[in-house]
């Protein structure tokens, strides 16, 4: 029987526990957030995802070319079910997650995200920039490497890009052919993130708690992006991480992971309901 007087929350009656989306790099699937993640869920409800043609999710059967919309859509599916959540996101995966949060300001109770490769804003903001000309030509070169089905080629130059030189000769090969067979998806991924636009009006408005994170080691496209969210972003948490480069959460996840928490902590000490877009 419930004794507890009317009007007095019911102790025996556990509160759901906050939505938690965890979004992956290219090439990588919701594996690489089993640390984190682990940590994580006596307290939240975690949907670390896999992206469409990763991880065990196949790609998108529509008969088109990848949208960044197609995998916003996933993680949005995940919120609507929960009323909203918290989300973090690596690289593609944090692309995806701020589409997601421009997309849904109301669903997105805060938004982590890790150099986010927001390629179409440097498109818009800083054409002709070095790291907009650098990002520019590695989408090229995958793309020409593609077309000529070299997919080896294609991800030895993708791998080496982001995680440097000698990494993809590291790589045992299955891993490599594993990267290799996903290269035609990564260059869809190329092309939408450079076409699919991403207002910066819209940014602008965005009013939930933000982390916007970056290696002080990491590429000049990469470092790039994270200049222009600080201009675009005003109103996040901008922080660079010192010596670490754009694989970080995955390669030293332990460090990345403790931020990541904190920043969560302190969200929801001050969290009461969604905010979304400002009026």
């Amino acid at each position: 029987m419930n004794t507890t007087p009317p009007g007095l929350p019911n102790p025996a009656v556990t509160p759901p526990r906050p939505t938690l989306v965890l979004l992956h790099a290219s090439a990588a699937s919701a594996r690489q957030w089993d640390a984190l993640a682990e940590s994580l869920k006596s307290r939240f409800d975690v949907q670390a995802l896999d992206l469409h043609g990763h991880g065990k999710r196949p790609a998108p059967d529509h008969g088109q070319p990848l949208r960044v919309l197609d995998d916003v859509a996933l993680a949005r599916a995940v919120l609507e079910r929960s009323g909203g959540g918290h989300v973090i996101g690596h690289s593609y995966g944090a692309a995806v997650a701020v589409h997601l949060a421009a997309a849904a300001p109301g669903l997105v109770h805060s938004l982590a995200v890790y150099e986010p490769v927001v390629f179409r804003l440097l498109a818009d903001h800083a054409r002709g920039s070095p790291g907009a000309s650098e990002a520019f030509e590695l989408a090229t070169g995958v793309w020409e490497h593609v077309r000529q089905s070299r997919l080896i080629e294609a991800a030895a130059l993708f791998v080496d890009y982001w995680s440097g030189p000698g990494t993809w000769h590291a790589m045992p090969p299955e891993r490599q052919q594993a990267v290799a067979a996903r290269m035609p998806l990564i260059d869809q991924q190329f092309l939408a993130l450079m076409q699919e636009p991403l207002p910066a009006s819209v940014l602008a408005r965005l009013r939930m708690p933000l982390l916007c994170l970056h290696g002080t080691r990491s590429t000049l496209a990469a470092r790039q992006m994270a200049t222009l969210l600080q201009t675009l972003l005003p109103q996040g948490r901008h922080e660079a991480l010192e010596d670490l480069g754009h694989m970080a959460p995955v390669t030293q996840a332990l460090g990345v992971n403790h931020r990541l928490i904190r920043f969560l902590n302190v969200e929801l000490r001050s969290w009461h309901a969604p905010v979304g877009f400002a009026a």
